[in-house]
């Protein structure tokens, strides 16, 4: 759930995937609930982003590490790297970044913002 300064509180960092924090963020900034957030009054997710390939781009893969044959961690046990992905949705620049904080800019379009729609390392 997000909180009302549309920032995912840490105590719920990972309770959620990243596209349900999407809709919760906006959800809490339009003042309606989550279940709200679909049509016709707002455009799908998926409209402006593929959820599933945007909750699998910083899922950690495990929660006990993999150890390969010489004990090093196994890449398939390893979080992922942190990073941001910003996108437009309902009228704001959405930014998700890896520990599943949302933030939410009103009026920032793509011209003004080429980072827009690309993932930051």
């Amino acid at each position: 759930m997000s909180s009302p300064d549309d920032q995912s509180p840490p105590e719920f960092e990972g309770a959620v995937s990243l596209s349900q924090a999407i809709i919760e963020a906006i959800a809490a900034r339009e003042g309606v609930a989550p279940t709200d957030i679909e049509p016709p009054a707002y455009d799908p997710l998926y409209a402006a982003i593929n959820p599933e390939a945007l909750d699998a781009l910083f899922h950690s893969t495990g929660s006990e590490p993999d150890t390969a044959p010489d004990g090093a961690p196994s890449s398939s046990s390893q979080s992922a790297a942190p990073g941001r992905v910003r996108l437009e949705y309902e009228g704001y620049t959405v930014t998700v970044y890896s520990d599943g904080t949302v933030d939410l800019d009103e009026g920032t379009t793509a011209d003004e913002d080429e980072s827009v729609g690309t993932v930051d390392e």
